[in-house]
Order: C-alpha cells, then sequence, then structure tokens
C-alpha cells in the first residue's frame, strides 16, 4: 500500500460525497471526540446538535478538528482533516446564516429532528434549542492510501 497526499479539490470533493464525519475538539488539554452529521461547501462545514458536552467545550474553547474518511479496505481509503473555528449560529446576527446551515443540512435530510423530539422527552424539557454551528475551515488537507498491485488488502 502506497499513502499519498490528496489536493484541496480532492479534499473538497470527498467533503461534498460524504455527510458523517467525527468532530474533535478539547478542554483543559482532555480532547473528545464524536461522531457528527455535517454538510460541506467550500470554506465552511455547517452541523447541527442539542446542547451538550461538545457545545459547553466549544464555547469555551473555539478551535477544533474534523475527521472525514471514505474507507474501501485497509489499503484502500481517502481520509482529510479540516482545522477551523467552531461559531455559533444564534441570535438574530446569525439568522440567515442558520438558514443557510439548515438548507444545506436539510439536501441529506432532516435527520436531526428526531433526536430532538428523543432529547425533549427524555429530559421533558420542550425549551431545548437546537444548535447550528459552522466550522470556519482554516486549513485542510488529506492522504489516499493506494493498495500495491497483487496485495490482498
Amino acid at each position: 500500500m502506497r499513502i499519498i497526499p490528496i489536493s484541496q479539490q480532492e479534499c473538497g470533493e470527498l467533503l461534498q460525497r460524504v455527510s458523517i464525519a467525527r468532530l474533535a475538539c478539547s478542554l483543559d488539554g482532555q480532547p473528545y471526540v464524536v461522531p457528527v452529521a455535517f454538510a460541506y461547501e467550500p470554506g465552511y462545514i455547517y452541523v447541527f446538535s442539542t446542547h451538550g458536552k461538545k457545545i459547553e467545550w466549544m464555547r469555551q474553547n473555539p478551535k477544533v478538528c474534523l475527521q472525514a474518511d471514505e474507507i474501501a479496505h485497509r489499503s484502500n481509503w481517502v481520509s482529510v482533516i479540516v482545522t477551523g473555528t467552531y461559531l455559533e449560529l444564534h441570535g438574530v446576527q446569525y439568522l440567515s446564516e442558520r438558514e443557510h446551515a439548515v438548507e444545506k443540512l436539510a439536501q441529506f435530510s432532516e435527520w436531526w429532528k428526531t433526536p430532538l423530539a428523543e432529547r425533549r422527552e427524555k429530559i421533558n424539557d420542550l425549551a431545548i434549542e437546537s444548535v447550528f454551528f459552522r466550522i470556519e475551515i482554516e486549513s485542510m488537507s488529506g492522504l489516499r492510501a493506494i493498495p500495491e498491485p497483487g496485495s490482498k488488502g
């Protein structure tokens, strides 16, 4: 297997194709990684959440990292790493950006309505608000693994 870097264009193409990634944040030297559904457009990653640990942590330390992959098998995969800054799309000043995030995420489905309803039911709080945020991309890089001819993976 050979591992080679991919171009910025290929990174963007992968982020357009996939919709699940792992989001990493940290607080007080402790990392935290969770799977998230996302939507990409050049310069931004859009994500939905309900209030919890990752939101609390990102509010305190907005530096984040996201990893997205396509894996055919152990010697044939593509992986992209995005670093950037968390920005919560809350308040009147972000109304149009929030609407845009909802539109981008809805292209995959309005999957967030089910977890939101389940969380409201679980803790019996209809006041739970959805949290839409974006990651302002500062850098992205990617690698591709290519199987060697005749290898079994």
